[in-house]
This record gives structure tokens, sequence and C-alpha cells, in this order.
């Protein structure tokens, strides 16, 4: 048999699949499943962004070839969106990339910016590709893990010092995929300090910045002064306008990285359908009071999951911000492990959910849980969650060592 592909080869089991198997044995059976798995958005796209994308899609002379790095009206709007949002003034030509999503633009740039070998810091638990894009694209890595108090500065001092090669880049997504955690301007001010010191490029994902639940919203890493010196930031318009599936984010900072992603990118792609990106355009220029609605029915569902679930006998701290909420394993199971515990969830209690350990090895112990079903499904999850951690017999399980990989 023929030796498998270098770069397959560099990417680990995906622990996912097991769990995704039983779901779709449990759906055949007619199993009524409640899926808190895929942090996939349930909500339908605000009107008005749909009938810019239709009154768009009927001009012929959309349907041509469009721009790379975006129409420049869309990264004029993404302009005015930091400047109203953040107070962070751009130039929409040289500071600002148009993406297909915040995960291809993470890829990417990693593509853009990595040498075989490079060292790169990253965050562990968190969102796949900001540890794969840059496993693909040749680089080893360094896990830090996930945290926004001092000790986060104490242990990269140490990455740096003791990391050979010294690493090029630091990874930073808050809020957090999965853990919800949310960072201040004074974190992100010691670390914009750190990275000038010891020439890192700072990577900070913010595909979230505008689900939060507390009156304080999520800053941008370039609100610090001279952060742009070493930064670039993803954003993405998924969760913040319930757009998944249009693929359209962006990347946003300092204009040598820019212009290498810029680069990267004019070799690969043609940019998203020019409708897409005008409708986009829609979204940041328009009305703003769906981003409100959105949060407020994400900021429901996380209320009653932390009820309920807790009423349940499962305590689940409340998330600040995301649409996730990052659930320790119920101390009866916690033994088992959160792959074995999320495969029991699906057969036992018809309830998917992702094991933490497929957000790296740091996430063993926790669960996570997405905010996309409605309120009640959400109780009627809690109801069938309290029914399997009492009732079942967890000492005649067998446990099942892990490994860690990819998920959505």
């Amino acid at each position: 048999m023929q030796e498998e592909f270098h770069r397959i080869k560099r990417l680990p089991p995906y622990v996912f699949v097991e769990v995704n198997r039983l779901k779709a044995e449990a759906r055949a059976r007619g199993d009524d499943v409640v899926d808190f798995g895929m942090g996939n958005p349930d909500m339908p796209t605000p009107k008005h962004i749909v009938d810019k994308l239709v009154e768009t899609a009927r001009r012929p002379d959309t349907h041509r070839y469009s721009a790379s790095k975006g129409i420049p009206g869309l990264r004029k709007a993404q302009a005015n969106y930091y400047q109203r949002r953040f107070g962070v003034k751009l130039d929409p030509e040289t500071q600002i990339v148009a993406t297909l999503g915040s995960k291809e633009g993470f890829a990417n740039m990693a593509q853009a910016i990595t040498a075989p070998g490079d060292v790169v810091l990253v965050p562990n638990p968190t969102y796949p590709i900001h540890e794969f894009g840059f496993l693909i694209a040749g680089a080893s890595l360094r896990h830090m893990r996930v945290s926004t108090s001092s000790d986060f500065l104490i242990s990269l001092d140490h990455a740096v010092r003791y990391s050979i090669p010294k690493p090029i880049a630091l990874v930073l997504s808050f809020p957090s995929n999965p853990t919800a955690m949310v960072a201040d301007l004074d974190f992100y001010a010691e670390v914009v300090a750190y990275a000038k010191k010891h020439d890192l490029i700072i990577l900070s994902d913010v595909a979230y910045s505008e689900i939060y639940f507390d009156n304080n919203p999520p800053p941008s890493i370039l609100q610090v002064p001279g952060a742009v010196d070493v930064a670039v930031e993803f954003t993405s318009l998924s969760k913040t306008y319930a757009m998944p599936g249009w693929r359209m984010g962006f990347a946003v900072g300092n204009e040598r990285l820019i212009a290498a992603l810029a680069r990267i990118k004019s070799y690969l792609d043609y940019g998203a359908f020019t409708p897409i990106q005008v409708a986009a355009t829609e979204a940041l220029n328009g009305p703003q009071d769906c981003v409100e609605d959105i949060r407020q029915i994400y900021k429901g569902r996380r209320d009653v999951l932390v009820e309920s679930f807790g009423r349940a006998g499962w305590q689940i701290p409340s998330p600040p911000a995301t649409m996730f909420a990052w659930a320790p394993i119920p101390e009866k199971f916690r033994h088992i492990g959160s792959l074995e515990f999320s495969k029991l969830c699906i057969e036992e209690a018809s309830v998917a959910v992702s094991p933490g350990v497929g957000f790296g090895e740091y996430g063993e112990g926790f669960v996570r849980l997405s905010l996309v079903e409605n309120e009640q499904r959400v109780r009627q999850a809690a109801k069938k969650i309290k029914k399997f951690i009492t009732e079942y017999d967890v000492s005649s399980h067998q446990s099942v060592v892990s490994t860690t990989s990819d998920n959505s």
C-alpha cells in the first residue's frame, strides 16, 4: 500500500468521527437527538441582508469573477465598523482583506508567514484551525493553556525563551471557542508589549466579539496603541449576523501581514461571489438592531441551559460570551473522559455534545455545548440528561483513551 501523503500524515485522528457516527445511527433509528454539537447557527439571516443578496444576484454583471481581497465597498464597510465599534482607524486599501470566513483567512495567513519548522504558539484548548492551519503549513506547535491571568505572561515568556527556534507568532482567541473566556485591554496591552520586545507576530481571532451578555463588549487587540505594528485580527459575519454558510470574514491590521495574505489569496481564489460581498456590505452598513436580537436569543438559551441543566444535576458555568457553554463533566463520569462521556450522552440520553479533548489535550474533563437549539429543546434535553446521570451505572462502563483532533 502506498504511503500516506506528508501533510495528511501530520493531521491526527478525528476524535469526533465516533460521536458523529453514533449521532447518525440514533437519528436513523428515529431517535430525536437534541444536538448541541457543532457550532452551526440555526437562526435565519436577517431579511434586509437576504434581500440585498437577491437584488444583486439578479444583475448579470455581478456573476463574473470578483476581487480576491474584497470589493472596495466591503472593505470600506469593515473599516467603518472598526471605527464605530472599537475606535480603531484602518486603511481599507492596505489594512483590510475580505476572507472566505475567518477559518480560510487563518489558514492562508499560516501559509503566507510560515516556513517549515517555524515554531508557533497556539492556545489549548482552542478552535482547531488555530492549530492545524499552521500544522498543514509545516510549522511546529507549542501549546499554551488558555488563560487571561498573569500566569499567561509567565507561560509566554517561558515558551519564547525555551523554544528552538524562537517562535515567530502567537495565536490569541477571545472570546474563546470553546471555553467562552474573555480578555480585557490590560491583558492585550501586556501581550502587545511583550510581542514587540521579542519580535512576535500576534494573530487575534475575535469571531465572537458581538456575542456577549454582560454589557461589556469584548475589545479588539488593535485598540492597544502600537498593536498594529505586530498584530492582525480576524473577524467573521457568521455569528454576528447569522450568516455561517455565506463564508464571509476579514483580516485586518498590520500592513505587511495583510499584504502577504492578499498575495497568497490572489493565487488561490477570486473572492466570494460578488452578491454575497454586496450583501455583507449591507450587513455592516445597515440597521444593527438584528445584532442585538441575535445576541438576546443566545442569552436566553444560555440562561435556560444553565438553569435547567443545573436542576438536572449538571452544574454548568454561565458563559459571559460566545454561543458555547464549556461544561465540566459531571463528577460521576469524570474518570471515563470527555469522548466516552459524549458517546454516552447520545446513546443513553439522545443528547449530542462535543468532547473537550477534540479541542486540545487541556480540554479533557470538559464538553462543549453549542447554543443552537431553542429554549424548549434545551429544557427537553435537560430532562433526558437528568434521567441519564441519575440512573446510569457508570461502574460497568469500559473507558477508552482518546486522542486530540479537529472540530467545527
